[in-house]
């Protein structure tokens, strides 16, 4: 009689076809996360020059952020935890201080920035600025409609729209802060 050998192996024909399969299950059902940045609507491109606009003063909230990130509002220095409401005040001017916005439909908040400034900072301005729109237009939808402006129907978003328009004017970096 002979004796025969117990084989110690294991069969891997399939494992190739198994490990292939998972990584291929692996790839299909991961999603990775897209940086979006900041959505912003830019003007159609034109060859021809913009028409030179003649702005009262009073209606133009300026904010500029240097090299060192620090901001200056309306020619006065800044913190940005109080950009939102000073931005809030200026549009609405509830009080019709000369000084403020004539009114939320003439309101323009001009933005610029340094080239050595902080992304993280552009961004908190940035943030805060719109959030006093977003803020603003809450409150209308409250007051004329009692309910929240994320909940109206799309007629009546334009129409608060148009009463607080989302006017924000981004200039060109300026490069003190390479000198």
């Amino acid at each position: 009689m002979a004796k025969e050998r117990l084989s110690n192996e294991i069969n891997a024909g399939s494992m190739a076809d198994i490990a292939f399969l998972l990584l291929i299950f692996f790839l299909v059902t991961t999603t990775i996360d897209v940086d979006k940045g900041v959505l912003v609507k830019l003007p159609p491109w034109s060859e021809e020059p913009p028409e030179t606009l003649t702005l009262n003063k009073r209606n133009v909230f300026s904010v500029l952020v240097n090299a060192d990130n620090a901001l200056l509002v309306r020619g006065e220095p800044a913190e940005v935890g109080d950009l939102r409401e000073r931005a809030r005040e200026f549009i609405r001017n509830p009080e019709n201080r000369p000084d403020l916005a004539e009114k939320p439909e003439k309101a323009i908040i001009s933005l610029r920035n340094d080239r050595g400034t902080k992304y993280s900072t552009y961004l908190e301005v940035y943030n805060e600025l719109k959030a006093a729109y977003r803020e603003l237009r809450e409150d209308e939808a409250q007051k004329k409609y009692q309910k929240s402006y994320e909940f109206l129907p799309r007629d009546k978003k334009k129409e608060i729209n148009s009463i607080i328009p989302l006017v924000l004017s981004e200039a060109e970096p300026t490069d003190f802060g390479a000198e």
